[in-house]
Parts: structure tokens; sequence; C-alpha cells
């Protein structure tokens, strides 16, 4: 009687670990990266040199009231946390999606005005 009920058990124990199995597989990519909070699109290298020298036409560094139509979080782009974006982090980021292109409208306010 104590046979059957131990091999009782122990298929029953069994057939609920197999059932059981692994559970749903986890999304790919949802591991990866760096925490972004809203990142947008990746930019190529191209597209980033052209938004750096709209952003900084001098090549000079970005301060925050610069970076805003550019930039979705100042803090992570600004990794030396020095106050200000210079060409190396505002290309980490483009890499990162933490920069992202100005709207038509920003842009038009941005561009210097027609000399008559």
């Amino acid at each position: 009687m104590k046979l059957a009920t131990f091999t009782a058990m122990a298929v029953l124990l069994s057939a609920g670990y197999a059932l059981a199995g692994g559970g749903a597989p986890v999304p790919e990519g949802s591991q990866a990266g760096d925490p972004s909070g809203r990142p947008s699109a990746v930019l190529d290298d191209a597209a980033c040199q052209n938004l750096w020298k709209m952003a900084s036409p001098d090549g000079d560094t970005l301060s925050g009231d610069k970076a805003v139509p550019y930039i979705v979080n100042f803090q992570m782009v600004d990794t030396d946390q020095d106050g200000k974006i210079s060409a190396a982090e505002f290309k980490t980021g483009c890499g990162k999606g933490w920069v992202q292109s100005a709207d038509a409208s920003t842009t038009k306010e941005m561009s210097p005005s027609p000399k008559l």
C-alpha cells in the first residue's frame, strides 16, 4: 500500500511539474539597452551630424535651453553632468534614441531670418 501511495504521489508531482512549463517567453529586446524614458528613433550618423549643425551652428556645446527641441532627456545625454552637451555626447544620444529631429515649426523658428 505504501508503494502504491508513493508511486501515485510521484506521478502526480511529475505531471504537475511537466504541465506547468516555463511560462511565457520574455519579449525580445525587453531586457536589452539602457533605460531611456521615452526614446525616439535612433538617428544614423548623417542625420545626427545634420541635426548637430542645426542645433549648434558654431560647433560649440549645447546648453539646456538650446537643446530642448532636440533632446528627449537632457540628463541622460549629458553623461559628464557638466550642464552642457558636447558633440560626442550628442552623437552617443543619437545612437540611443535620446536625440530627436526638431519639428518643422521649431526648425523655422530657429533658422536665421533672411536679410533684406
